[in-house]
């Protein structure tokens, strides 16, 4: 069986209102670029839900990374911030 690699994207960010936009787009085009059309709209919500989540209550910054990764048929978006409290 052969098996198709993991694909992977990052983005640093200071989570702020005028970069989720930014960030939207950026996700839905890897998310074109890997034929995955039909999750857009779901994983650019998703998104938008985490970094406004930052951005109302990491602290002691507003930085954050984003990731989507495509492993065999699953998607996975998170968002990691410098909070050490948990969510």
């Amino acid at each position: 069986m052969i098996s198709q690699p993991s694909r992977h994207c990052t983005v640093e960010l200071q989570a702020l209102p005028s970069r989720i936009g930014q960030v939207r787009r950026i996700v839905s085009a890897q998310l074109r670029y890997w034929h995955m059309d039909p999750l857009i709209d779901r994983a650019a919500l998703g998104v938008t839900e985490l970094l406004s989540n930052v951005h109302r209550h990491a602290e002691p910054d507003k930085l954050c990374t984003v990731e989507i990764e495509l492993l065999l048929d699953r998607l996975t978006v998170s968002v990691h911030d410098h909070d050490p409290r948990l969510p």
